[in-house]
């Protein structure tokens, strides 16, 4: 006959035991956001919460505070495509920028018509009668007002994973995606071409051209190449690591995506930022009637 007073599990004692030592520790509860998160900070200090699990706390509490617009991309940096474009148009742009989704227009970039998935293009290998039109998935809209805390809900019950961000004038102010959401709570997501150092910061693209990692070191790049990458000003020399830190010196500011700087015969076009550095540039080496001139 089983025992009717079963023996309370090892897990559950120990998570019975955690939500006691938390509730102990801020027992009378804070009064204001602030207080919160500084006791979560007192928290971590007395080891009731380790470091990573305050960080993604303090996320969900900082990110009820934020819209759409705080974090999205802005209108001005957003890869589109336009419907009336050839397919191996779009195949250069989808390869060249590595997203898996894309806001699609026809005529004007304010005519959104559609969302397509890079992945869905591989239909048309296997049946040419479709078009792109035949691809495309619905666009949702959300006004920059959108709370992120609504706006991961929605993510989450509709499946979808981009929206497109309108102002209140019903004008394209940018898109954001799920992966820009969840950034706000556990810190920046890793994706398939956030190629850790054991898998190379340099690698590829089936275009003839490659994917550099802004915070690879200076000489590898140079290595890679077969270039002597410097700065212009010889009295800078050694003074960068990187070669996103080097371009982004050369530049005068720091690089937005779509900007473009040459060194060592080598072009750098910068692919994606985040937190004012690059994380990837495409490289190709610049023209010989370029490098002549």
């Amino acid at each position: 006959m089983s025992d009717p007073h079963p023996a309370r599990s090892p897990d559950r004692e120990d998570r019975r035991t955690f939500l006691q030592k938390v509730a102990e520790f801020i027992h009378p509860g804070p009064d204001s956001r602030d207080e919160l998160i500084s006791t979560l900070a007192d928290a971590e200090d007395n080891q009731v919460i380790d470091a990573e699990s305050r960080v993604m706390l303090e996320g969900v509490i900082r990110m009820a505070d934020l819209t759409a617009g705080d974090v999205m991309v802005a209108a001005p940096r957003m890869d589109l495509i336009d419907i009336d474009s050839r397919y191996d148009e779009i195949l250069h742009l989808v390869i060249g920028t590595a997203h898996s989704r894309f806001p699609v227009f026809e005529g004007d970039r304010e005519n959104i018509i559609g969302i397509l998935l890079a992945k869905d293009l591989l239909k048309l290998q296997r049946a040419p009668e479709l078009n792109v039109r035949a691809l495309l998935r619905p666009a949702v809209f959300v006004p920059e007002s959108k709370g992120l805390n609504d706006l991961l809900r929605e993510f989450r019950g509709n499946r979808n994973h981009l929206a497109v961000v309108v102002d209140e004038f019903g004008r394209i102010a940018g898109l954001i995606t799920i992966e820009d959401v969840l950034e706000q709570i556990v810190g920046e997501i890793e994706d398939e071409f956030d190629i850790g150092e054991e898998g190379g910061d340099i690698f590829a693209l089936a275009d003839r051209t490659w994917r550099v990692s802004g915070d690879t070191d200076i000489d590898r790049v140079g290595e890679a190449f077969g270039v002597t990458l410097a700065p212009s000003d010889e009295e800078e020399e050694g003074r960068f690591e990187t070669i996103g830190g080097l371009i982004a010196h050369e530049m005068g500011h720091v690089p937005r995506r779509g900007e473009s700087h040459r060194i060592g015969g080598l072009d750098f076009v910068v692919l994606h930022t985040k937190g004012g550095a690059v994380r990837w540039f495409k490289v190709s080496p610049a023209a010989a009637d370029d490098r002549a001139g």
